[in-house]
């Protein structure tokens, strides 16, 4: 990697980063430009560059964090022993997350109103895209169009299910609450 390169990523991971920690202490709203550049010592010019705009930069922090998200949930697929075990373990851990106050902040509250609807779409279809090949595990006889329908059907109730526990007054009540309706969900949806 040439020295520019480098130091063009170096400020691209710096900008991130700081984004990160105010947009989750901040919200987006909370957040000044200001803010996100002269802690590291950078201009508004360099997140411009990056980013485009705040939003911009909004975005890539929460594809960051999606990312991040989708490498945990995947592991927790890998280690259940079947597609029917891993589904259930995936739709619990997400439940979880949904507690976790950076993921509660960025990605549960703040996403879904700065963020244009294709933004969101594209999030979630790694999401999608897992479940739909859990479903096609576990029920091999059905379509590929059933599977990835079902899926929408799955990610879209699940992340219904997190914002309700984001902004739950008692979030670990919630959490018990919507993980009871999801396995019974889930285990009908399995079953049919």
């Amino acid at each position: 990697m040439t020295t520019r390169s480098s130091m063009m990523e170096k400020t691209r991971s710096e900008l991130l980063a700081q984004a990160r920690v105010l947009f989750a202490s901040k919200g987006f709203a909370g957040t000044a430009l200001e803010e996100l550049t002269a802690d590291v010592g950078l201009t508004r010019g360099a997140l411009y560059h990056h980013f485009g705009n705040k939003k911009g930069l909004f975005y890539a922090v929460v594809q960051q964090l999606d990312s991040e998200m989708d490498l945990r949930l995947r592991g927790i697929e890998r280690s259940e022993t079947s597609p029917q075990q891993a589904l259930l373990k995936r739709a619990e851990t997400y439940l979880d997350m949904a507690t976790e106050p950076e993921i509660q902040r960025i990605i549960l509250r703040d996403a879904q109103s700065v963020l244009e609807p294709e933004q969101l779409e594209k999030a979630a279809s790694g999401c999608v895209a897992s479940i739909t090949q859990l479903l096609s595990a576990i029920a091999p006889q059905q379509s590929p169009q059933a599977h990835k329908t079902s899926a929408q059907f799955i990610n879209g109730g699940l992340t219904s299910l997190a914002l309700w526990i984001a902004n739950h007054q008692v979030p670990d009540q919630a959490v018990d609450d919507a993980k009871r309706t999801a396995y019974e969900l889930l285990n009908r949806i399995m079953l049919a």
